[in-house]
């Protein structure tokens, strides 16, 4: 993670300080100008997460489990259930933990539980973390989550450089290693996969509505992990890309309330022609 810090006093003496508390606003000062706000800091040039709808994984690819089991990432792809894939890593000293406490504070107001309707995946992206290091995340995580039953479906998997560079880059995922700060230069998203392993949608951020969730799960199932009503909710809302959330859309809606409309009144015609045919006999 990299946290950029207002830091530019510090980077001047004393005789700049006090240029700047004489001077005039816009008073030639004779001093260079500084950068640009809008520069980006050479540490997050290029760490960005580019979306790649549609785009497969490679699910022969191999991970490691928090156990230390080397394992297929199809194991974790069961062909029915959508996957949510979070790109961290463990030893993350914040970002990480911010995206995942957002993802729990969310997922513990979703009625569907990973493992029953959907896999979870917490993927290091640092090759250098060992299974123990994602052991011990998992638990406190689990922990954290409270809802037993669960850990089946949560997996925190590490993975050597060449596998991770593979996955990183077919979900369009860019970090680079911080050298100044000693630490990963990243974004964050859940990124949500359906269960033959393509990349359906992105959820952007480190804080995220149930709802959205829950609709992106279902997106990303092609509709097939929730109910009449989950459908229902999948029809009447649309990602928005600009807000990255689901919005609410009335046309949809119409188009629902008219055809409930048409069925309403099919049945009560059908119901009145019996009825009127018993009473001629």
């Amino acid at each position: 993670m990299f946290l950029v810090m207002s830091a530019e006093v510090h980077a001047h003496d004393k005789s700049d300080l006090s240029n700047a508390a004489t001077s005039h606003p816009g008073e030639y000062t004779g001093k260079a100008p500084s950068k640009p706000a809008a520069e980006v800091p050479a540490q997050i040039q290029g760490v960005t997460i580019t979306e790649k709808l549609g785009s497969q994984l490679d699910l022969s690819l191999m991970v490691t489990d928090e156990n230390g089991k080397s394992l297929p990432l199809s194991t974790y792809f069961s062909g029915r259930k959508p996957v949510i894939l979070s790109p961290v890593y463990f030893n993350c000293p914040g970002l990480c933990n911010f995206h995942l406490n957002g993802l729990i504070d969310a997922l513990k107001r979703v009625d569907w539980s990973p493992g029953q309707k959907f896999e979870i995946i917490a993927l290091s992206f640092d090759a250098k973390e060992t299974s123990e290091v994602a052991a011990k995340k998992k638990q406190n995580y689990m922990k954290e989550y409270g809802r037993a039953g669960t850990e089946d479906g949560w997996h925190f998997v590490t993975a050597d450089e060449a596998t991770v560079k593979k996955i990183t880059e077919s979900v369009g995922f860019n970090f680079k290693w911080d050298e100044q700060n000693s630490q990963w230069s990243h974004a964050s998203a859940a990124i949500m996969v359906s269960p033959e392993g393509k990349v359906a949608r992105y959820l952007h951020g480190i804080m995220f509505e149930p709802r959205d969730v829950k609709l992106a799960l279902n997106e990303a199932a092609d509709g097939k992990v929730g109910g009449f009503v989950d459908s229902a909710m999948l029809f009447c809302f649309k990602y928005d890309n600009h807000q990255s959330k689901y919005g609410l859309q009335i046309f949809q809606i119409m188009k629902l309330a008219g055809a409930l409309t048409v069925l309403a009144l099919g049945l009560w015609l059908g119901k009145a022609m019996i009825q009127a045919k018993r009473e001629s006999t």
